[in-house]
């Protein structure tokens, strides 16, 4: 058996697996950059690339409905959300100290805990189920938005009256702190205008 018919194997990866491989790292330092900045509007942008290398995965792992749902809801929704909360918001555009709460290390543990948590549910459920990348296309258009509309419409109704909820919050918080900056009121300079007159 010749070298180019021996099976791929985690010495000889493909060019697929080596991409896979290094838009996850990418993916993953896009991620702690996210979490770890103190520019608001920094870690925003940086859970773009976050999200687009997620899209990149899928894509990698012929399933194209996925990636693309990725791109429009994620990254051309809830980041663009984001950004128009901190805008309305009147959030600090440089470095914010207020971004730092002091609880790291807890932050950290319950992080490290989610993702092993995460990591033996997958490994746990996809033991024996290997991905077949030379073979047809198992994440098609048509299976996938069959199974997303037909057992998870609340889900996805659940997550777009989220998404509106959260953009009227932001809206209502904006228009409180601007009537909070109005120091003027009109009818207390025309109550003390007769004052004035009577003390003539």
């Amino acid at each position: 058996m010749t070298l180019a018919q021996a099976p791929h194997g985690f010495l000889s990866p493909t060019g697929v697996e080596i991409a896979f491989l290094l838009v996850g790292l990418v993916t993953l330092g896009a991620a702690l950059v996210t979490v770890t900045t103190r520019q608001l509007v920094h870690a925003a942008l940086w859970l773009v690339v976050a999200l687009g290398g997620l899209a990149v995965e899928y894509l990698l792992l012929t399933a194209e409905f996925i990636a693309w749902v990725q791109v429009l809801i994620y990254v051309g929704s809830v980041v663009v959300l984001l950004l128009f909360g901190l805008m309305l918001t009147k959030a600090p555009i440089g470095r914010s100290p207020d971004a730092d709460s002091g609880n790291r290390w807890a932050a950290l543990t319950v992080a490290v805990a989610s993702a092993v948590a995460l990591v033996w549910v997958v490994v746990d459920a996809f033991r024996t189920t290997w991905i077949d990348l030379d073979g047809p296309a198992a994440g098609t258009t048509e299976v996938t938005g069959a199974s997303l509309f037909r057992h998870w419409v609340l889900p996805f109704e659940a997550l777009s009256v989220l998404l509106l909820a959260a953009l009227v919050g932001a809206i209502v918080l904006s228009r409180k702190a601007k009537a909070g900056d109005q120091t003027g009121d009109p009818a207390g300079d025309l109550s003390a205008a007769p004052g004035k007159e009577g003390a003539r």
